[in-house]
């Protein structure tokens, strides 16, 4: 239970989730009418087709990009693969596989609509199965094992070699960290596909790819049942890739992805319309998986102030929890995004962040926030390094944080080391441990620096969120409202793989998570059946 240290008005609380409600529904008006070539590729993955061609391109690339070059997406990619399956007796990889070697499969005869919607249903049945089976294993192996305590200890590693991350992730797993995130390898999410096998080379992380997946997963299990803890997965489904890499991490049974349209427009310069049309469609599935998603407000106090522009990071996660749930996320499932980022020099900065943490604990009270360490003024002094970890560490156990990302005292310097994790490891345990109830112990001054610092953040969230809502998220984007970046909403990368929907366009994966979570009993979020019914 959150602990209702300050007094937060709630009326204004209503109010920005008003706005924030409106703002996310002005988009997704925008977002029902289009579909991506990653969507599309989504539903190919799904359908089953894996592998790539003789010329190393992945397969659900191949066909999807035959079908847009034909003019014919708009349709979606399931009408035609179902309908090649009932013309040539084939099953959806035997048909990629054909259209490697050739196959044109636009030119195909239409066939009895009847047996192409017969195939689309049982190929997402299956699909939709297979997805349930992994959220039953985890919900399972939670029961059985339990998870560590609240805030999780969030480390990550990154050699860019997948057989020598799991080696650092096993070990980081016996020396307490609850959750490991493989990063991505620099800019993998600007690669419009996603590259296939298991990888031994990545500069600043490790290739996102369905083995890598498959390897960690196996490899977490393994030590959680050697710890008697279950260890959580973490990936990336953001860039370019979105809704594919969200399948990935459904059927190889992550527990939580970072997933954020408005860090892929702001930070890597992807397409409004692209990114949130994808974002929408992975969060369904995060949604019917049980996946948490993560979201990316920490990075904007990272090109703007974080005392000046906390109300953005707040104004942010409004508008997330709306659009999360639009796309059937449960407020379980929400790991809503801030940072510990004040500059150390500030006079009672601390007092500001603990203001800011508690703030946004007590608005989202049911989210598993994701809180982030300090970065921006990380100097290098592995030793004050240290001891602003310590601070950030005091911060999240004080305030009843969730997933804490341990901070590194190498920040700065370099890809933290084994020994480094260990330091970050012993230091959070410590200060966790002896502060376990510091929450439930204290009050804060009505009249107080951190009372009146909090209403001060809520006032400025809610002016922030008028104007965002009369400009259009979009407009607010392309002003630089949010993190002092301007983007252009005509502009970025990926724009040639949006595409308007035909009158006759079909995702039956879509239609099917859409009927799963409108029957899903509160705090569910999908049933296990994978029926579609």
């Amino acid at each position: 239970m959150v602990n209702e240290l300050l007094k937060v008005d709630h009326h204004k609380v209503a109010r920005a989730r008003e706005l924030a409600k409106q703002i996310a529904l002005d988009i997704q008006r925008e977002i029902e009418q289009v579909t991506t070539v990653a969507i599309e590729r989504t539903v190919a993955r799904l359908f089953g087709i894996d592998g790539t061609d003789g010329a190393g391109v992945p397969l659900p690339n191949v066909i999807v990009d035959q079908v847009d070059q034909a003019g014919q997406l708009h349709r979606g990619l399931a009408f035609w693969l179902a309908n090649a399956v009932v013309a040539l007796g084939k099953t959806p990889q035997e048909v990629a596989e054909a259209c490697a070697q050739g196959l044109s499969i636009c030119a195909l005869e239409a066939q009895d609509p009847i047996r192409i919607e017969q195939v689309m249903q049982d190929c997402t049945r299956r699909a939709l199965q297979t997805i349930a089976r992994q959220r039953q294993r985890r919900e399972e192996l939670k029961a059985e094992l339990g998870t560590g305590s609240e805030p999780l200890k969030y480390v990550i590693v990154a050699s860019g070699n997948i057989f020598e991350d799991v080696k650092q992730a096993q070990a980081a797993a016996r020396h307490g960290a609850d959750i490991i995130a493989v990063i991505r390898t620099t800019a993998q999410s600007l690669l419009d596909y996603v590259p296939y096998g298991t990888t031994t080379e990545g500069f600043g992380g490790t290739y996102a790819t369905q083995a890598n997946f498959r390897l960690m997963r196996e490899a977490l299990d393994e030590v959680s049942v050697e710890l008697g803890r279950y260890i959580q997965l973490v990936n990336y489904c953001s860039g370019l890739c979105m809704p594919e890499i969200a399948a990935m991490g459904a059927l190889e049974r992550l527990d939580m992805m970072l997933n954020d349209a408005m860090y892929g427009i702001l930070f890597r310069d992807i397409n409004m319309d692209r990114t949130f049309a994808d974002q929408h469609f992975s969060r369904m599935i995060n949604a019917y998986a049980g996946i948490i998603i993560n979201t990316g407000e920490d990075n904007y106090l990272t090109t703007a102030d974080a005392y000046e522009k906390a109300h953005t990071v707040l104004a942010s996660n409004f508008i997330n929890e709306q659009l999360a749930l639009q796309a059937g996320l449960r407020r379980w499932q929400l790991g809503l995004g801030h940072a510990f980022e004040l500059d150390p020099k500030m006079t009672n900065g601390f007092l500001y962040e603990v203001a800011m943490a508690q703030t946004i604990r007590q608005i989202f009270p049911d989210a598993p926030l994701k809180y982030m360490p300090p970065t921006k003024h990380m100097t290098g002094d592995i030793f004050l390094g240290h001891v602003q970890n310590a601070m950030f560490n005091l911060a999240s156990v004080l305030t009843g944080q969730s997933i804490h990302l341990l901070g590194m005292l190498t920040e700065a310097i370099h890809t933290p080391h084994l020994s480094d994790r260990i330091l970050s490891l012993e230091n959070a345990r410590y200060i966790m441990e002896n502060a376990r109830d510091l929450g439930r112990e204290i009050a804060f001054r009505p009249d107080g620096i951190i009372q009146k610092r909090s209403e001060e953040i809520v006032r400025e969230t809610v002016e922030f969120l008028e104007q965002v809502a009369a400009m259009g998220l979009k407009g607010a984007i392309s002003a630089g409202l949010f993190a002092d970046i301007k983007r252009s909403p005509a502009g970025g990368k990926g724009r040639d793989g949006v595409v308007k929907k035909g009158l006759d366009y079909v995702n039956p994966i879509m239609d099917a998570l859409q009927r799963e979570q409108a029957s899903a009993p509160a705090g569910k979020g999908g049933s296990f059946d994978g029926t579609g019914n």
